[in-house]
């Protein structure tokens, strides 16, 4: 007698040719793969459709996957995305990590955290670009820079735009220089070329970047970088206070905002697939 057909959507039991193992890996792979050319958050059943597994025998693969950090899962959405773990994987899962989805959720804890708006920004010439920005949920009176997402400032001061020049090579840095007037825009801001070229090679020195009134009046700032997995500088991290809200010296500012910072940007860069 026949063996009975299997149930519509099921798939065939593997052969014995065809290796339990490699099947797992295959699969597996394939998830991966699915997940890495969306560039997106995908819920199961695209995951299931992308691979071409039936939705049971993807729930399954996509939770030994999650176990081990190779997806992770929006709690809110239930959406999965590649996870840390698959930065091993190669650039191709880097590359489907778009650094303002990598990093909300870390500026945003960033903010609660210090009760101060945190900032993500990449350098674009001579300016920085604004590409994510927290504030506290906890309500609170805070002096805070007009800016959102999608303003440009000038890189040379901001202690973020001076994070990014510090680690681009310093050919480029001077060519960007020589592009530019080193106008005063605040009571502190630094106009003599060199002068800033050293302030940028402390920056490159330290890892960390201290603005204080360069931008404007009252306002002081600190950045960090965040690193891509080659090791690259590829955005900043940064928060700023103003005089009028927290008149505090530059070394508390620094005391206070400096370790929540780096740990910020340290997590951000791993989640990033940088492992130095």
């Amino acid at each position: 007698m026949a063996a009975p057909a299997p149930p519509a959507g099921a798939e065939p039991v593997p052969t014995e040719t065809s290796g339990s193992g490699t099947q797992a890996l295959e699969r597996g792979l394939s998830i991966l793969s699915t997940l890495a050319q969306g560039r997106r958050a995908l819920g199961l059943v695209e995951i299931a459709r992308g691979a071409e597994l039936s939705k049971s025998t993807c729930h399954r693969y996509v939770t030994s996957l999650l176990g081990l950090g190779y997806l992770e899962q929006d709690p809110e959405t239930r959406k999965y995305r590649l996870g840390p773990a698959a930065m091993t994987l190669g650039v191709a899962a880097v590359s489907s990590l778009e650094i303002t989805r990598v990093a909300g959720q870390v500026l945003q804890a960033l903010a609660d955290e210090t009760n101060h708006t945190a900032s993500l920004t990449i350098l674009d010439g001579a300016d920085i670009i604004y590409v994510d920005r927290r504030r506290p949920t906890r309500a609170g009176f805070r002096i805070e820079l007009n800016v959102q997402v999608g303003t440009r400032l000038p890189a040379y001061c901001t202690s973020m735009g001076k994070v990014l020049l510090a680690y681009r090579d310093p050919a480029s840095v001077r060519a960007i220089l020589d592009r530019i007037d080193l106008v005063r825009r605040g009571p502190k801001t630094i106009t003599a070329r060199e002068q800033l070229l050293a302030g940028l090679a402390e920056v490159r020195r330290t890892g960390l970047a201290v603005n204080d009134e360069e931008l404007a009046s009252g306002l002081r700032s600190l950045a960090v970088p965040v690193r891509d997995h080659t090791g690259t500088v590829v955005a900043a991290v940064g928060m700023s206070v103003h005089l009028s809200a927290w008149n505090a010296t530059v070394d508390a500012v620094v005391s206070r905002l400096e370790p929540p910072l780096y740990r910020a940007a340290q997590e951000i860069s791993q989640r990033m697939g940088y492992l130095g």
